[in-house]
Order: C-alpha cells, then sequence, then structure tokens
C-alpha cells in the first residue's frame, strides 16, 4: 500500500512482521488455485469421456454428483450464521455541547494549564477535524472538572442507558431475553463491574453471562462483537447485547505534556448498542450478517507496544502518551492485517498480482512498488478509525479509498469527534441516514487501538433501509452533511 507502505518500508523489522502474513497470503493464492482447478478438471473429464464417445451414463452420474454435494454441505455442514439485528448510538444532549471558545476558557480558568499548554490545545482543535457541536459529559463542564468515582458512574448511567433503551424498543427485546451481555470502557473499571450495573438496572436473568472489556482502546468495540460471535458459535439460538462507550472523566489529564494533552483535546462523548442472534428467525428481520471477522495484534513489540500507554508524568498525574511513531506502527499493523484479510475475501485476481509485487519486492527488486489490492472489488462501504482526520486520511490513500469511501469517517469525526471505538457505529449509522446501504452490499468496519491491535468486520446487509434518514443520531442533521473541511495543519 502506497502510503502504509511508506510508512514503515525503512523498517527492516517491519518487513520481518509482514512475512508471516505474506505466506499465508501464498497459502490461500494455492488453494484457490485447488479450487478453481477442481471443476476444471470435471470439465476436461467430461470433454474426454464425450469425445471417446463413452456411455454417457455412469460419467453423468459422477459428474452430477459434485453439484450435489456442495448443495447438501452448504445447508448440512455450513456453521450458524451471526445476524446484527439492530444498533443505537447515543445522540447527547445539547447541554453537553463544547464549543471550542469554551473549552479553552473553561481550560484557561482552571489554574492548572500555563499558556503554552493552551496553546497547543487551540491549535490541536484546530487540526483535528471537529467541529463546534461535539460533546463532553457534565463532569467535564465543571470547573475544575469533576472527576471523582461518583461522577464516573453517573456518567455511565448517561452514555448507556439511554442507549440500550433504545436498542430493546425498536428491537422489542426484552432485557429478560438477553443471553450475553458485553460491555466495554478501556479506562474505566469499577466493582461492580460495568456490566453488572447494567444487569442490575435491567433485572436481567441470573444465567446471564456477562463480560467486561477494558483497555482494549479504539478497536474494543469490534472486539467485543467478535467475542459475542464466538459466543454464539455454542451457545445456540440466543441474544447478545455488546455496550460500547468511553468514560471520558476519569481519563482527564490535568498536567502539562504535550503526549498526555492530546486526548483531552480529540476524545469526545458517545456510545452504541449492539444486538446480535443466532436465532434461524433474525434472518428475515436482521439489518446485517457478520460475514468475515480478523484480529491482528502486535503487542509482543517493545515499539507497538509503548506506542500509546497510560503513565505517570513527573508531577505524578496520569495520562496516556501518544508517541511521535504512532501512525508509523499503526500503518505497519495494517498493513500486516489487511494481507491476511484481503487472503480471505479478495478475488483471486486481485490476489495474485498483490501477491507477486510482494513477491519481486522481497526478492528482486526492492524498490518496486507493492500492488495494493482493490477491496473495493467485495466491499462497497467503509467505516475507518475516527482517531482523528491525519490517520483517516492516510489509511484512505494506503487503501486506494476515494473520498467518498472516507466520506463518513470525516463527517463522524467532525460532528461527533473521537468517540473512542462506538465510533465505528456512527459512521455506520451515517451511510444508513444516507441511504446508500442497500440489501446485498458489504461494510468493512476497521478498529485500530492501543497494543497495537487491529480488527476488521466484515457485514452483509440482509433487507432495505426503511426510514433510517428520520432515525439515529443524525435525524436532525443527514441533509447538512458532508461538508466541507478545511485542511488545517498544526
Amino acid at each position: 500500500m502506497n502510503s502504509l507502505t511508506k510508512l514503515g518500508d525503512d523498517d527492516d523489522h517491519g518487513r520481518d512482521l509482514l512475512w508471516p502474513s505474506i505466506w499465508k497470503h501464498f497459502v490461500s493464492m494455492f488453494l484457490d488455485l485447488v479450487r478453481l482447478s477442481f471443476p476444471l478438471a470435471l470439465l476436461a473429464l467430461e470433454a474426454l469421456f464425450l469425445l471417446k464417445k463413452w456411455t454417457p451414463t455412469s460419467h453423468f452420474l459422477f459428474f452430477t454428483c459434485f453439484p450435489v454435494f456442495f448443495i447438501l454441505k452448504r445447508f448440512i455442514w455450513s456453521p450458524d450464521q451471526v445476524y446484527i439485528v439492530d444498533f443505537s448510538c447515543l445522540k447527547p444532549p445539547s447541554s453537553c455541547r463544547v464549543p471550542f471558545a469554551s473549552f479553552l476558557e473553561h481550560a484557561s480558568m482552571m489554574n492548572i494549564f500555563d499558556r503554552e499548554s493552551i496553546d497547543f490545545m487551540a491549535k490541536i482543535l484546530t487540526s483535528s477535524g471537529q467541529s463546534e457541536e461535539t460533546y463532553l459529559p457534565p463532569p467535564l463542564h465543571y470547573i475544575p472538572p469533576r472527576t471523582e468515582f461518583q461522577e464516573s458512574i453517573k456518567e455511565v448511567h448517561t452514555a448507556l442507558f439511554p442507549v440500550l433503551d433504545d436498542l430493546l424498543e425498536k428491537t422489542n427485546v426484552h432485557p429478560r431475553d438477553i443471553d450475553i451481555l458485553i460491555v466495554n470502557c478501556s479506562g474505566f473499571c469499577p466493582s461492580p463491574s460495568l456490566s453488572s450495573i447494567i444487569v442490575n438496572r435491567y433485572s436481567m436473568r441470573s444465567d446471564v453471562k456477562n463480560f467486561n472489556i477494558s483497555g482494549m482502546g479504539c478497536t474494543a468495540s469490534a472486539i467485543g462483537i467478535d467475542m459475542a460471535k464466538s459466543l454464539l458459535k455454542v451457545h445456540k439460538n440466543s441474544y447478545a447485547v455488546v455496550l460500547s462507550t468511553e468514560i471520558l472523566s476519569t481519563g482527564w489529564y490535568s498536567g502539562r505534556e504535550r503526549p498526555k494533552l492530546l486526548l483531552n483535546c480529540l476524545f469526545r462523548m458517545g456510545s452504541a448498542a449492539i444486538l446480535l442472534t443466532n436465532k434461524p428467525k433474525a434472518k428475515n428481520v436482521s439489518k446485517y450478517k457478520l460475514v468475515h471477522s480478523l484480529r491482528t495484534q502486535t503487542a509482543l513489540e517493545d515499539k507497538a507496544y509503548y506506542a500509546a500507554y497510560l503513565d505517570e508524568d513527573a508531577e505524578g498525574k496520569l495520562g496516556v502518551t501518544l508517541k511521535r511513531d504512532l501512525l508509523q506502527v499503526a500503518g505497519e499493523t495494517l498493513r500486516s492485517h489487511a494481507t491476511i484479510l484481503g487472503s480471505r475475501v479478495l478475488p483471486f485476481t486481485e490476489k495474485f498480482w498483490h501477491g507477486l509485487s510482494v513477491f519481486r519486492k522481497r526478492f528482486v527488486h526492492k524498490s518496486c512498488d507493492i500492488y495494493v489490492p482493490n477491496f473495493k472489488t467485495v466491499v462497497q462501504h467503509f467505516c475507518l478509525p475516527a482517531s482523528g482526520r491525519p490517520v483517516i486520511r492516510e489509511i484512505g490513500k494506503g487503501l486506494k479509498l476515494g473520498e467518498a469511501d472516507t466520506e463518513a469517517a470525516l463527517m463522524t469525526l467532525y460532528r461527533f469527534g473521537n468517540q473512542s471505538s462506538s465510533s465505528l457505529w456512527y459512521e455506520l449509522a451515517y451511510m444508513e441516514a444516507k441511504q446508500r446501504v442497500k440489501k446485498g452490499d458489504k461494510a468493512w468496519l476497521l478498529g485500530m487501538g492501543t497494543g497495537t491491535k487491529c480488527i476488521s468486520l466484515i457485514l452483509e446487509r440482509v433487507r432495505p433501509i426503511l426510514g433510517e434518514s428520520e432515525k439515529g443520531p443524525w435525524a436532525s442533521c443527514i441533509h447538512d452533511y458532508p461538508v466541507a473541511i478545511d485542511e488545517v495543519v498544526a
């Protein structure tokens, strides 16, 4: 991938990290050739029988057994499908809106930040790609911000209860019908757990299987979907709910180290609730079918592990440090991840040309470019990490995506800010509100987070869109988008 390759081309370790993926890629190509050669061999054998004018009964029976076998295999041995019945995204109250001027005025009144810190945050806000319409939770509107435990619990209630209420109402599912509950939040881990708070609030069954995911960053929601998929393979005829949010009051940084001040400026309020099931009857009512999921992580490498991490500054104040080489690490991880994903979902021609170019670069001519496979041959819609405008642009270049393909990510960042792992669902809601997702279309949800880790979900639309432009977080403003975003570099 041109841009992503450029990020990691000078690093020998990046090439070593990619080599196992290349091997899997060539194995996949070989299996594709085997599968392709099998029907061709049968056709050649049948042609030989006809040319020799042999008795047709036996070889015709032999030849027709194979279609029957594949049809039976599809219905008998195929695994249970996992469907996404519906999802909901939080529209925060207007009282939580935080214009840039208000954010900077409050920060200057806290007597915590010096003038250099205020100026730095002003530059980050201006260049972030956010608008004046983003939201912060109520505890961060006080001067100074309220970061006590009870305020964080109130923020949990504000973020999770309304979005789950909306999901249950529009799917007509009772809380006691839920068999699996997964809640993800990276920075806030109370006791009792977040999932226990939900179980208690909604009086769920005593045998509900509830789980918490923490410390996974912007990948957590997609990881929750992958986890629910695995659990639904074991627990038949079940409902699973994934709740995704980030509690910002516990992550507020009150020091002066610039790498830690970034998160104060970039992360904003949001949450999402997703209902999954493996019930056979869900096929007729669900929005999407989960076609593929793939996880890649590079936490075994120190460079990736320390690209973004939580630690204390010189004054003992906690904050997340973002290293300068974060984009390079993300590029290396994404190249490896996209290679493996491509080997599973791309058509043979795209895999062949990509594999050939990788072989040439490694063994023949190291200065040649790697062919970027066209993922748009199998995917029509893209939900990219809303970590920032530079990240969205760089991923778009690396995957050879056009402006229309990155529009949902850029508009979500502009309207709602970076909402961590729940941003992917706001992007999907944007495309639904625009009525762009048609029956049979596939959407690629790509999450990237600390570690460094990368996860992909490929969803296929199974029913037409009906009235989505009048629902969800975009209902009152979708007609205003897309908007032109000025390129500002800090």
